[in-house]
């Protein structure tokens, strides 16, 4: 996201040196993938709590460093090599220095894609089958298929095929909920998470497909404050920590793109002007949002927040809803006007 927001504002120097920073970070063994890095790319990000601190209005406990970089989050497999698909898009300049680490990347993921983990929202209790999870293993495979059939680079499009149709066929089977008609935090549980707003983006169903529109609707439904987006809701999602939080600004810039997406774009223009509204004095949004207070909460300014306002930004100027791997208004390296790609009419995933 931080990637196709530099790329779409025309920010190509800082996206090529952004992508060399993260080819550096996780270059190496591809088990040792961890979900975040220092700004330097260290790996050692100890946690302690500082128990004589009682932080913001009683907000405890007060931490530096952060455990979440030794959890297991399958997603950033695909989020590296969605990255990357983007830049080979996007940037004229890039070779295919990176194609041995992500073909390093994706035969380790081959082997782990099916294993419970953390997910997206670096979740302390126990492991699950996060659906987001899943469903950015599928970029994976879809990523690498393209690689091969889009740029004749090397490796074993069958076999990754075949895994991708895998990926698709169990997440259609075990995390979406057909008599409510909206796809689930996880395997076998009720729970909705603002994630699966990204299911679209990352093209892995139509962004009018049914299923994404039951979603929309049931998180509209289920997952708001104030026509606002909670990421989920702790109470019901044994995530490990104490107490609620408030709306996650970046999950209803997801919903605005998914509105957009779904044609519905009058309510995403709305929301997104409501969203424009909460900046502060100088136009900047906080990590979260008080409803009930009307205030900002949480890290300020987050970068999450606005990579997904610029986003939400240009799509809703060019009008069209973009997945992850296509450039937002420019033109793809192969010099033909940026599309997001046609939907496949067997399964309802991109087509290669």
């Amino acid at each position: 996201m931080t990637l196709q927001a530099f790329l779409a504002a025309g920010y190509t120097e800082e996206a090529s040196a952004w992508r060399d920073w993260l080819l550096r970070a996780v270059a190496g063994d591809p088990a040792d993938l961890q979900i975040m890095y220092s700004l330097h790319g260290r790996r050692r990000l100890p946690e302690t709590e500082l128990t004589w601190l009682s932080g913001y209005q009683g907000s405890k406990p007060v931490r530096i460093g952060n455990a979440a970089a030794e959890q297991l989050q399958l997603d950033v497999w695909g989020e590296v090599l969605d990255c990357l698909s983007l830049t080979r898009a996007s940037l004229m300049t890039v070779g295919d220095e990176s194609w041995a680490i992500q073909t390093a990347l994706m035969r380790h993921l081959e082997s782990t894609w099916d294993k419970p983990d953390n997910g997206l929202w670096e979740v302390r209790g126990p492991r699950r089958h996060f659906v987001h999870s899943k469903v950015m293993a599928w970029v994976a495979a879809d990523r690498m298929v393209r690689g091969i059939r889009e740029s004749g680079m090397p490796g074993p499009l069958d076999r990754w095929e075949a895994l991708r149709d895998t990926i698709h066929d169990e997440v259609m089977t075990h995390g979406f909920d057909a008599e409510r008609n909206t796809f689930v935090q996880s395997y076998g549980s009720k729970e909705l998470d603002a994630s699966l707003l990204l299911i679209p983006k990352v093209g892995f169903l139509p962004h009018d497909d049914p299923r994404v529109i039951g979603t929309i609707d049931a998180i509209q439904r289920e997952l708001t404050e104030d026509g606002f987006v909670l990421r989920y809701r702790p109470q019901d999602s044994n995530d490990g920590l104490p107490g609620g939080e408030g709306v996650f600004l970046a999950c209803s810039f997801w919903m605005v793109d998914a509105l957009l997406g779904a044609g519905r774009r009058a309510e995403a223009t709305a929301l997104f002007e409501r969203l424009l509204a909460l900046r502060n004095d100088v136009g900047l949004l906080s990590e979260e949002w008080d409803a009930h207070a009307g205030r900002q909460l949480g890290n300020t300014p987050q970068a999450f927040s606005h990579f997904g306002l610029v986003l939400s930004a240009l799509q809703l100027h060019h009008g069209k809803a973009h997945h992850s791997n296509v450039p937002i208004g420019g033109v793809p390296a192969s010099g033909s006007p940026a599309e997001a790609p046609e939907p496949s009419s067997a399964s309802g995933a991109v087509s290669p």
